[in-house]
């Protein structure tokens, strides 16, 4: 049974336990005995504390960081197989009255493109989304309670499953806005979406003031303990993320952790996924102005020893890193990434105007989304396009615990198969197509459960015959 704590965000995102575990890390950097204590300890695949976790990231030891790498692949593979999720963005309004010096919506910014999408337009932007072949939105917003209320949102939700092209749904809507009250998340949650994502930024309480000069976010506190106020009013999974090079990445690290810490002993189950954004390009905004960027390296580091500390939980990369960059992530941990994309409002339909630009970031990875799919295949990655956990009520501490017993593997592999078969029938080029029946008969075999693969066939089989959306 949990322990239910304070969702007080100064008792558990501590500044002073943050600032002793970084010196713990940096005493014991090199300290080889320690090290390997902690890497047995992670072989368990239950875990590691915020503590343990940063004297990884800080390792200097080559052989330990080689094992590092190859625990956080294996753990990968364990809990998550070589499937990859597929989803899109959809940017519904860039109005904003927050002053995030980060972000080019803040409410300074005079010159950019503002811009709100109507119903009608959604209707034009999600088709052109099911017409690439997308079963997944992640929705984001500005926050600006006058041109983006909550009612908005719930609209947009609303028309949003309403869409029905030819073979096309989205199946799974994923919300990405500013931290609000229970009243609303319970609005939210009975609206249908899935995963409610809200990133910190930075944990550190006096740089996130800083960032957040003005509106709404400037409230630290507010803003960190949203993730509670969403569980209380129902939602089952929540997403985390820190944009790294705004802050230390070893305390925004620390904190990101233990924040996963809280919510697994406040309502018994942790995030659900954990974003690691960079700082990129936008209209306004020089990466170059922020003196806390990492390489790649340390990049591809954070993300093998979050890995490792938070096992069960999905992580996502997107489009803000490049086709190089993703594709050493995705061997590390990653389990979802976007493809496609458009970071404007709007721009999935038709191309926006160059002088119309209404983009939050620059893509660095501007492939379409079966360049991505034909691209993940080659390697061997399984993509997924399923949703079925969350419309089979399989959520919260329900899909954990398969997810940690390995049960998931059961639904999961044949549900992806079957949906990227769906996506080859309907939406992919000749030469994906070729590539993707070879995978998924190779990738039969991994179905242990006769039964399941009796039906998983059959299915592919008759798939030409217009059924859509099977699943366990």
């Amino acid at each position: 049974m949990y322990q239910v704590m304070s969702p007080k965000a100064e008792e558990f995102i501590s500044h002073e336990e943050i600032l002793d575990s970084l010196a713990y890390a940096e005493a014991n950097k090199n300290n080889r005995e320690l090290i390997d204590e902690i890497l047995e300890k992670a072989k368990l695949r239950k875990g590691l504390s915020h503590k343990e976790a940063i004297v990884l990231l800080d390792c200097e030891l080559e052989d330990k960081n080689q094992e590092i790498y190859s625990l956080a692949e294996q753990i990968k593979k364990d809990f998550y197989g070589n499937r990859i999720v597929m989803f899109a963005p959809l940017y519904l309004s860039n109005y904003c009255i927050n002053g995030c010096e980060y972000c080019p919506y803040h409410a300074k910014n005079k010159h950019i493109a503002r811009k709100k999408l109507t119903q009608e337009e959604i209707v034009k932007e999600v088709t052109a989304l099911q017409d690439m072949g997308h079963k997944r939105l992640a929705l984001e917003a500005g926050e600006d309670p006058v041109n983006n209320p909550i009612e908005y949102i719930l609209e947009c939700i609303h028309t949003i499953y309403g869409i029905k092209h030819k073979n096309g749904a989205i199946r799974r809507v994923n919300v990405n806005i500013a931290a609000t009250t229970v009243e609303n998340y319970r609005k939210l949650k009975e609206a249908g979406i899935g995963t409610y994502i809200l990133f910190q930024e930075t944990y550190h309480k006096e740089s996130y003031e800083k960032l957040h000069p003005t509106g709404p976010k400037h409230d630290y506190a507010y803003h960190t303990e949203a993730m509670d106020r969403a569980m209380e009013g129902g939602i089952d999974d929540v997403g985390l993320g820190v944009l790294f090079g705004l802050n230390n990445y070893r305390y925004d690290f620390t904190g990101i952790l233990m924040h996963a810490e809280h919510l697994e002993a406040y309502k018994g189950v942790g995030p659900h996924t954990i974003s690691v954004p960079r700082v990129r390009h936008a209209d306004d905004i020089d990466p170059d102005a922020f003196d806390n960027g990492i390489t790649d390296e340390t990049f591809a580091k954070i993300v093998a020893c979050i890995r490792i500390a938070v096992p069960y939980t999905g992580m996502i990369v997107s489009t803000r890193e490049s086709q190089a960059c993703r594709e050493k992530v995705l061997h590390l941990g990653i389990s979802q990434i976007s493809g496609g994309s458009r970071t404007s409002v709007g721009g999935y339909a038709e191309p926006e105007p160059e002088e119309e630009n209404s983009a939050q970031f620059d893509v660095s990875d501007n492939r379409t989304l079966d360049e991505v799919v034909k691209w993940l295949m080659e390697m061997d990655y399984v993509p997924s396009f399923c949703t079925a956990c969350y419309r089979e009520e399989r959520t919260g501490d329900r899909f954990m615990t398969l997810l940690k017993n390995g049960q998931i593997v059961n639904c999961c592999h044949p549900n992806a198969l079957m949906t990227l078969k769906e996506y080859l029938e309907d939406y992919a080029s000749e030469e994906t197509k070729v590539i993707g029946d070879k995978l998924i008969e190779k990738e039969l075999d991994v179905i242990t459960n006769p039964k399941v693969k009796e039906k998983v066939m059959d299915y592919l089989a008759n798939i030409h015959k217009g059924q859509r959306d099977f699943r366990f």
